[in-house]
């Protein structure tokens, strides 16, 4: 799978030891973060080798995502050498998103 399943556990990890990451946080009850999701994974085939992606369910992972500051889903969290350096929160078209991504290039 092109987008790993991330969890409080090895979240750190995968930001701390990958290259540039996206972490898409959603819920199985919302709506928008399914219309993102087909939408990440698309861009995750497109980057593969270049950027991670991952994903982290914040019903099952709410410790973790409330240490993030996660108020509303989805929100798009954007890593580069371990560190976040942009989030954007909503859904968005594959452009926007996209755009993103090159900033972490």
């Amino acid at each position: 799978m092109s987008v790993e399943e991330l969890t409080g556990g090895n979240f750190d990890k995968f930001t701390s030891q990958n290259g540039p990451a996206v972490v898409d946080i959603w819920a199985p009850w919302c709506g928008p973060c399914r219309m993102v999701s087909p939408i990440i994974e698309k861009l995750a085939d497109r980057y593969k080798g270049k950027v991670y992606f991952g994903k982290m369910n914040s019903d099952d992972n709410g410790e973790k995502a409330g240490a993030l500051g996660i108020m509303s889903i989805p929100t798009l969290l954007f890593y580069k050498q371990g560190r976040l350096v942009d989030r954007i929160v909503g859904a968005y078209p594959e452009e926007v998103i996209d755009e993103h991504i090159q900033k972490l290039l």
